[in-house]
């Protein structure tokens, strides 16, 4: 076959349901590449990306015995005693871990999860075919620029490399944890530091309803609808508030509270895969948000060019029509009934002829955000995600003009400011003393250096009166709040 027979074969023979039945003949590691596939929709079509969500996690369980010599071996005692009850029957085994329920000597109910025998290898032995797979996809098939499979298994190998560390999953768990202490609408289970290394983790055991057992919400008298706002709620904080989100939120990993039905909440496990977003991202998503709801499509190319999801040397009209050619037909429903996350995957797919790349944060974020809107519609159809949003938009683009927000900052960053601004004129007295040893003609050189060092006499103490005058406007702001 030639090399053009061989690409256009490729690609008629690469569709969703045989490459779901391929990563499965593969094994375990591969069926967890295809669910980090399956997120991937800035490149992937949505019907390939839809039968690669149908990938399950679990896994057949190992044998009990060396689950309790891994235990016993990194918490340093026999598991007699560790615990005052260990269950042999896993709770859950996929293919990374493995869970058990077991109870301390105080009484608490625990989980502990525990890394499988020889992972490390395993994965890290699978990782080299990706890669060489990825490598021989790049000079084999067409469209191996738009996919850029080398990049994505790059992306798939920081994942999973920090999966294998149980210790990084029990620091996202606690932060997690504080970010929501004594919220009503998220509850993060408790970490036991005293008995968690990077192979094993001891949690505090839950007790909640799967938050797709609509029967059993129902049957709790759980408010529905506060229950799927309150999700919302959770995937604005964690965005804009904590600028830190649990990045794996699919059902499997979300509860609800059986506590307080009428002002319900959520627990959340397995914190293991968790985003953040720079300042910029941030910023650049609240705006697009708020663009696309006021369906300003101009603004929102703008946006899309300037922050360089798209090509820069974009026409931004061409963008602009492609945009509203994506979003008009959408907007014809309430704006109750349009669900956000989609609406992004159609953003993204439709920007892809303009070179759309975007950080592999943001594709974390877009699917976060279709789960938890998932989530909420299959609790109370009727979930609005637009009037929770909006408002709360609006007030955080506010806060960042805000002189409160600058005076925190320059309270909180007092000290670099200060430092920086009297060392600055020492920097520049530096270079001239280096401008005027490496000058071969000093004399010609020595009547402009001295002009500048009295114009920096000057700059010095502006500079100086600068600093004292942010100083004053921070403690005038101080004593005013």
């Amino acid at each position: 076959m030639s090399s053009l027979g061989l690409k256009h074969g490729i690609y008629r023979n690469l569709n969703g349901q045989k490459l779901v039945k391929y990563l499965e003949s593969l094994g375990p590691i591969f069926i967890k590449f295809g669910q980090l596939l399956s997120t991937r929709t800035d490149i992937l079509d949505e019907s390939m990306a839809k039968e690669l969500q149908s990938l399950t996690d679990d896994c057949m369980p190992f044998d009990v015995n060396v689950y309790k010599q891994i235990v016993e071996k990194e918490l340093g005692d026999s598991i007699a005693n560790l615990f005052d009850d260990f269950d042999e029957t896993p709770l859950a085994a996929a293919s990374l871990a493995q869970v058990h329920s077991a109870k301390l000597k105080n009484g608490k109910e625990v989980v502990i999860k525990t890394l499988r025998p020889g992972i490390e290898k395993k994965v890290k032995r699978n990782l080299r075919l990706m890669k060489a797979a990825a490598k021989f996809l790049t000079y084999a098939y067409s469209e191996s620029q738009r996919l850029r499979p080398l990049e994505v298994v790059r992306d798939y190998e920081k994942t999973i490399l920090r999966e294998l560390d149980l210790k990084l999953e029990a620091a996202n768990t606690n932060l997690t944890r504080k970010n929501f202490f004594e919220a009503e609408e998220l509850y993060i289970p408790e970490v036991f530091w005293d008995m968690t290394t990077s192979k094993v983790m001891v949690l505090e055991k839950i007790d909640g309803i799967p938050c797709t057992d609509i029967k059993q919400i129902e049957e709790h008298g759980i408010n529905k609808k506060r229950l799927a706002e309150n999700g919302v709620m959770i995937f604005l904080n964690q965005v804009f508030r904590d600028n830190f989100f649990h990045a794996d939120m699919h059902p499997g990993n979300i509860f609800v509270s059986k506590e307080h039905p009428e002002k319900p909440g959520y627990i959340a496990i397995d914190c293991a895969i968790t985003g953040s977003l720079s300042n910029d991202e941030r910023y650049v998503l609240a705006r697009m948000l708020q663009s696309v709801l006021k369906q300003n499509y101009k603004s929102l190319a703008q946006l899309f060019i300037n922050s360089e999801w798209v090509d820069p040397n974009s026409n931004i009209i061409d963008l602009e029509n492609t945009l509203r050619a994506c979003c008009e037909p959408i907007f014809e429903k309430p704006l109750s009934e349009i669900e956000f996350g989609k609406l992004l995957l159609y953003l993204f797919q439709s920007t892809r002829p303009f070179g759309l790349s975007i950080q592999p944060s943001l594709v974390l974020l877009q699917k976060t955000l279709i789960h938890i809107e998932g989530m909420g519609r299959q609790i109370y159809p009727d979930l609005d995600f637009w009037a929770i949003a909006e408002p709360y938009l609006d007030n955080w683009l506010k806060e960042q003009f805000s002189p409160l927000k600058l005076k925190d900052f320059i309270v909180n960053n007092k000290e670099d400011i200060l430092l920086k601004v009297t060392e600055m004129p020492g920097f520049l007295y530096e270079a001239l003393d280096e401008l005027r040893g490496y000058s071969k003609n000093k004399q010609s050189y020595d009547k402009k250096i001295h002009q500048m060092e009295i114009q920096l006499q000057k700059e010095k103490y502006i500079i100086r009166l600068i600093g004292i005058g942010i100083i004053v406007v921070c403690g005038a702001l101080i004593i005013i709040t």
